[in-house]
Order: structure tokens, then sequence, then C-alpha cells
């Protein structure tokens, strides 16, 4: 079969050459319009959106978050393709615009869309525009582990030390922190105690925002000179759990 191929070809090489330069225009011609990418849709311009939602399961962040989100991105000018990703306490929605469209003007329709979707969401849910990064940029995932830390740790060392330090690299446009347990303080109060006192509820949360503010004093100048009278009765009275007396 083979040499009859052959034979064929040396009888014919008119037909031959003519076959042949079909097959490199065809090749020329699809190496143009073939998108060639480890990501199929990165060439077009794409944004995403990373809401910051508590430390929630999975179904929760799909059915609360990630779907309203995702809705409401359908009606963004000209989409090509628009889904979303649900993690633990992680949500990530993409838009990928139809056509070759500047970036900034497809990251400004996805913020007006993204404050509008802002209301439909649980409260303490808050949406962010993820950086300007093209869909190749997620590249790279590490897990922080040890033996003698717990996940609280692990991610108090995610978000102040190592988070920052990969930051200031180059190249580097954001790093999203998945996973672990956010820090945070919690007040448990006891109602019968709070009830024998006649302390109202909302009094003791009103103490706890009034002693995390944070309120510097200064030298009030009198006359033209410093008085430090004024400085010390400013600062006890920016404070609401101090007793002056005077």
């Amino acid at each position: 079969m083979l040499a009859k191929i052959i034979e064929w070809s040396g009888r014919n090489r008119f037909l031959v050459l003519l076959a042949t330069l079909f097959i490199v225009i065809g090749g020329v011609y699809a190496v143009a319009k073939t998108p060639l990418d480890a990501c199929p849709t990165s060439p077009t311009c794409r944004s995403s959106s990373t809401p910051n939602t508590p430390a929630r399961r999975r179904r929760w962040v799909e059915d609360q978050v990630t779907y309203p989100l995702t809705t409401s991105m359908l009606a963004v000018r000209s989409p090509r393709w628009c889904g979303g990703f649900s993690f633990f306490g992680a949500s990530f929605v993409y838009v990928i615009f139809r056509g070759w469209h500047d970036i900034y003007w497809a990251r400004s329709r996805v913020l007006e869309y993204l404050n509008f979707a802002s209301s439909r969401l649980p409260k303490g849910v808050t949406p962010a525009l993820g950086p300007d990064a093209t869909g190749v940029g997620w590249v790279y995932q590490y897990v922080l582990l040890a033996k003698d830390r717990t996940l609280a740790k692990l991610r108090t060392i995610q978000d102040w030390y190592v988070r920052y330090q990969l930051t200031t690299a180059q190249g580097v446009a954001e790093v999203a922190s998945i996973g672990g347990f956010v820090q945070t303080y919690q007040v448990t109060v006891d109602p019968v105690k709070l009830r024998a006192y006649g302390i109202p509820l909302s009094k003791v949360s009103q103490v706890i925002r009034d002693s995390n503010r944070d309120v510097g004093g200064r030298v009030v100048e009198m006359a033209g000179k410093p008085s430090i009278w004024c400085a010390a009765r400013a600062i006890c009275a920016a404070s609401a759990t101090s007793k002056c007396w005077w």
C-alpha cells in the first residue's frame, strides 16, 4: 500500500504540490485563529469579584453569595461567560466579555453591578473587585502546615506575615487567603447578672465600642502658652470609662 502511494505521488507531482500548498495554508489559518493558552478564555477581557464571606460552609456560600452575584452579573453588557466558584468561606465570581474590550471599562461595568448586587447579599458579606490580572495569573497555591500550630494561628501568620511578604514580590497582584480560622474576640455575657444589675445589652455593646476607640491627646495653647490642664481634660472627656476629679 505504501509503495503504491509513493509511486502515485511520483507520477502526479503537480497534485502533490497543490495538496501540500492547501495544507500549509490551512495550517497557517488554524494557527492564526485557534486560541492557544493554558486557559482557553484568557485572551479575552475578564474581571473578577471576590466577596469577603464569613467562615461558612460551601453550600451556604454557593446559595447566599455566589448565586446572587452570578445572576446579577449576567446583566452586564456583552458578557461571554459568567460563573463562580464556591469554597469554604470564600467565593470567586468571574465575568468574561466578548471581544477585546478595555480592561478598565470592564472593571467599571462590573463595579456598577457589584454595588447593586450588594443589597441582595447577607449581612456581613462585603463584595470587592478583584485585581486586574489575567486568567493565567492564578498559577501558584501553597499551604501552611505546622504540627504545633492551630488553624487560627496559621491563618494569623498567613494574614499578617506571609501575605505581605508575597505581595511585595514583583508581578504579584493579589494574595488570597482561604481556610483556617480568622482571629476574633468574643464577649460572653450573663443575662441573669445583667438583669440583676439593671444593665441592658445595648449598654454592653456601647462600652465595648467605646473601649476600642483610639483618641490621642495634645497640648492646647491658651494665650500663647501651652496648657497641659486642657489636654488632660480632653483625654479624660474622650474616655467613656475613666473618672477624673478636678
